[in-house]
């Protein structure tokens, strides 16, 4: 699915600043003739391909008749998207007052999800990646250096807040998209030819360098949305298998290893926690109509 973010920035500039409102609730903004997709009507369900990992099953709590997307896993929170209905336009998207990023905190179970606000403004808000106190963002907001750009927002008494572009130099010069950081480097996937493919950059002195290819995983398919372990050691993407996405894993042996398929079928977008759980969205497609995304996860045996 993804935020389906169009050219709307005509659209932000021509209604201008909105005030800050209270959030409106996630779950009453579902469209009330929005059918929650079961397990039993699913006719495309994520298939396993590895003995690690018990079957996928879609989240409790986090899952609805919307759509979920986008999840990121850190310190016992799990950010992710969500729109009511994945099916009308960006446009409408930007003004329903629902659609953004939201987290849900575990505790004894995870917790109903709240909104993340990270604008006073319209804007669009998607694929987060946070690191502590520090949200990198996908934003389509007026000012932007290009139709999407990665912005940067800082936790702090108990809101984001200090939201600013990230710059040039990743925005123009890297031209970086969803994104993962670990140590000094940022892993990334790009337009590449028509495909995304997943490159890296290195923070060197405060500038991040040119863009370099990560060839080991890249292939003529699409390749993006990386994750990288705590550890640095475990590389996991998406990658498109026979006609849908697939979630892949690269083992770093010295050098990043031959990628290995894990899950198939309408699965990506992995981020793991802690003890190696896979969370992952789950799209419901019939007839090449999406109906709804899910956030599903694998425990590790």
């Amino acid at each position: 699915m993804k935020l389906k973010f169009l050219i709307i920035l005509t659209l932000i500039l021509l209604v201008g600043c909105v005030s800050e409102e209270e959030p409106i609730d996630r779950l009453t903004s579902i469209p009330v003739d929005a059918v929650k997709i079961t397990p039993e009507m699913d006719n495309h369900p994520p298939i396993l391909h590895s003995n690690d990992y018990e079957e996928p099953v879609s989240l409790a709590v986090v899952s609805s008749a919307g759509a979920e997307d986008s999840a990121f896993y850190d310190d016992n929170r799990l950010f992710f998207f969500f729109t009511p209905d994945p099916n009308i336009p960006a446009q409408s998207q930007l003004t329903d007052g629902a659609t953004g990023i939201y987290v849900s905190e575990y505790n004894n179970g995870w917790q109903e999800a709240e909104r993340v606000i990270l604008n006073n403004d319209l804007s669009l808000d998607g694929c987060e990646y946070v690191d502590g106190d520090i949200m990198w963002f996908c934003t389509v907001r007026a000012n932007n250096l290009r139709e999407i750009d990665l912005y940067t927002a800082e936790y702090k008494n108990g809101k984001w807040t200090n939201w600013e572009n990230a710059g040039e130099n990743i925005n123009l010069e890297v031209g970086a998209g969803e994104m993962h950081i670990h140590d000094n480097l940022m892993y990334f996937h790009a337009d590449n030819e028509g495909n995304y493919d997943i490159f890296y950059t290195e923070l060197v002195d405060d500038i991040w360098q040119a863009p370099i290819s990560l060839d080991i995983v890249n292939t003529e398919e699409t390749e993006g949305w990386p994750f990288i372990t705590d550890d640095g050691n475990e590389l996991w993407f998406t990658r498109v298998y026979l006609g849908t996405p697939a979630i892949y894993r690269s083992i770093k042996n010295g050098d990043w290893q031959e990628p290995e398929l894990i899950i198939s079928q309408f699965a990506g977008e992995p981020t793991l926690d802690e003890e190696g759980n896979i969370y992952f969205t789950h799209h419901f497609y019939e007839d090449g109509v999406m109906l709804e995304a899910d956030i599903y996860i694998a425990y590790k045996k």
